[in-house]
């Protein structure tokens, strides 16, 4: 990774943006968007943009930009077109262990803004990092079909009941899996809909009876195909991301095996002509064991996964 994807903090925290113009505007969007408190500096400022945060207890100074400004805030922004003085805010803001973006210029950057996809309280972010913005915001156009306007909703209603299932389900993997079918299923599709209250009651019926019944495993057989990840289905993803073992053999290309959930044990298992390290009906029992122990467990093949019988 060029850069390490954190979400910072800035609610009530002052921030300087260094710029009067149209870029400066919209940099400014975003920290008022997350709580911050912005403080504008530069000769001419538009108009819009003072007003903007003055009204949301800013500032807007009619002055050049000082080094001293950078002395009180948590990050800064320099957005003008005048190379050398964003240069040296750059200089000033590291110089004072000060986080700084200056636009279009990621070698004077200690991070950069991403494109964002905002479904408050979820927020998903993209970055080229520097090097193709349209192409992070051609990515974030896709994420923002795919992604429901309903997930922010969605996430406030679990915050709501997390105490409760944290008590109801006492290891990290059953508030796994039970999180996973809520926001999966008819909990979801209700949120969706707008029907807070009919899914707010199938999420207390929901605790309720994963209170008293027992962890139900499941398995999934999964081809990997001819080993571009790009042909992988949409379901064969899914499953992969739910998955808590994966039992995978030789010919699984590695950037497939990358797409399995991070966390989830990885059993190999591969065959070839005359060597069978793990003899398939051994396969076929661990597959069994594992679910009888409540786990969701990845049969993960080259190629078609009943080609020569094994499904």
């Amino acid at each position: 990774m060029d850069y390490l994807p954190a979400f910072l903090n800035v609610r009530d925290q002052w921030t300087l943006v260094v710029g009067g113009g149209e870029i400066a505007a919209r940099k400014a969007d975003i920290l008022l968007r997350a709580g911050a408190r912005v403080r504008v500096m530069a000769p001419e400022i538009d108009a819009v943009l003072a007003d903007q945060v003055q009204e949301h207890g800013g500032e807007a100074l009619f002055q050049p930009y000082t080094a001293e400004a950078v002395a009180d805030v948590k990050l800064v922004v320099s957005a003008t077109d005048d190379r050398a003085l964003n240069a040296r805010v750059s200089a000033d803001a590291q110089a004072a262990g000060v986080l700084v973006n200056v636009v279009d210029q990621p070698d004077l950057c200690t991070f950069v803004f991403p494109a964002i996809v905002d479904r408050a309280p979820v927020i998903a972010a993209v970055t080229s990092g520097g090097a193709a913005p349209v192409l992070a915001r051609m990515l974030r156009a896709k994420l923002e079909a795919i992604v429901p306007a309903g997930y922010g909703k969605l996430a406030a209603l679990a915050a709501g009941y997390r105490d409760r299932v944290k008590a109801t389900l006492p290891t990290v993997e059953s508030r796994r899996k039970f999180w996973e079918d809520m926001f999966e299923g008819r909990v979801a599709e209700l949120v969706y809909q707008g029907n807070e209250d009919e899914a707010r009651a199938l999420l207390e019926t929901s605790i309720a009876e994963r209170d008293t019944a027992p962890a139900a495993g499941e398995i999934y057989l999964v081809g990997a195909g001819p080993g571009d990840p790009d042909l992988l289905t949409f379901k064969a993803l899914r499953l992969m991301q739910r998955a808590d073992v994966v039992l995978y053999d030789r010919l699984v290309n590695p950037e497939i095996l990358d797409r399995v959930r991070r966390d989830a044990e990885r059993i190999h298992v591969g065959k070839q002509r005359d060597d069978h390290p793990v003899p398939q009906e051994e396969i076929n029992a661990m597959l069994v064991r594992l679910a009888k122990e409540g786990k969701r467990v990845l049969r993960l093949k080259g190629g078609d996964p009943f080609i020569f019988g094994r499904g």
